[in-house]
């Protein structure tokens, strides 16, 4: 049974990553990055709900009740 020549592996393998390593290089150098962007200074504003200016009562849960 002939035997697997594997002398040329480790160049095929160096080379493919180098060309990996520019083919990632060039396409992120392509990307356009834009500047910081600033915080964007929002006016909070109070809305008017109308369970707030009524009392409510908080019910137990049935499963609860103390008998």
């Amino acid at each position: 049974m002939p035997q697997l020549d594997t002398s040329t592996w480790f160049i095929t393998i160096i080379s493919s990553m180098i060309t990996l390593f520019i083919l990632f290089q060039l396409k992120i150098s392509s990307q356009i990055f834009h500047a910081t962007p600033s915080p964007k200074i929002m006016a909070m504003e109070k809305t008017n709900n109308p369970w707030e200016s009524k009392w409510t009562k908080i019910y137990l849960p049935l499963s609860s009740l103390q008998q």
